[in-house]
């Protein structure tokens, strides 16, 4: 079995990415699927810490648009990622991994509060941990919340999963003509404003050189040749 390329790693999952085939919730059967693949890296002993979207469920923006307190619809958002961080917890328990969920919002019935040091441990242990609440701030997406993460875990690398196989100039379901980076750097990211992660998410990256592999969840096997090394999406770095 190769070497992970990387030791600690923070997965960064968006809600829609446990939607399906569905329109909103949860399928088991695509999170199944994810578990399977982070427990096969768990296996090659790497220190696996994810934080996990709301979309399929709640979106504060947007609920904020349409008239919403912002503050309180962020909320609700951040509750949200933490029953996405239940479902994935269970999920991986199935496949025998075990996992903590940690959440930034204080709700010690059904997770741990967010301490640095004690996520620490758990990953050191070999438990995968499931940051949900975001940052447990209104006006702070969980891009943000990722990066923040990342760092204070001491992370090597942000594995950012999405739908495409990488970053494009201009949106690749819209635009066939749309073409891929192989490698670009955070300035290019924010000049261009490409939607990899929000900017504050990708200053913060940019400042303490934390660097980001953008790659498409939907390959099965992506996230082990991640891991591994191979080149399956763009890498943002300085």
């Amino acid at each position: 079995m190769p070497s992970p390329a990387y030791q600690r790693i923070l997965l960064k999952l968006s809600g829609e990415a446990l939607l399906g085939r569905q329109t909103y919730g949860i399928d088991p059967v695509v999170a199944a699927q994810i578990a399977r693949e982070i427990g096969e890296i768990q296996s090659m002993g790497v220190q696996t810490a994810i934080v996990i979207g709301g979309g399929n469920i709640f979106r504060g923006v947007a609920a904020s648009a349409r008239g919403a307190d912002r503050p309180t619809a962020d909320y609700m958002g951040m509750l949200a990622t933490i029953i996405n961080a239940l479902a994935l917890q269970d999920a991986l328990e199935q496949e025998g991994v075990v996992t903590r969920v940690v959440t930034a919002i204080e709700m010690r019935a059904v997770a741990e509060p967010f301490i640095r040091r004690r996520a620490i441990r758990h990953l050191e242990k070999g438990r995968v941990v499931v940051f949900g609440g975001g940052t447990g701030n209104p006006y702070f997406s969980t891009d943000t919340a990722a990066a923040l993460r990342a760092m204070e875990i001491k992370a090597d690398v942000i594995l950012k999963a999405t739908k495409v196989d990488g970053i494009y100039d201009s949106d690749p379901m819209l635009n066939p003509d749309a073409r891929r980076f192989d490698q670009i750097s955070y300035l290019q990211v924010l000049e261009h404003e490409l939607k990899v992660m929000d900017a504050t998410a990708i200053s913060l990256c940019k400042d303490n050189r934390m660097p980001i592999v953008v790659f498409n969840l939907l390959k099965v096997g992506n996230i082990k040749r991640a891991i591994e090394g191979e080149p399956v999406g763009s890498v943002v770095t300085v």
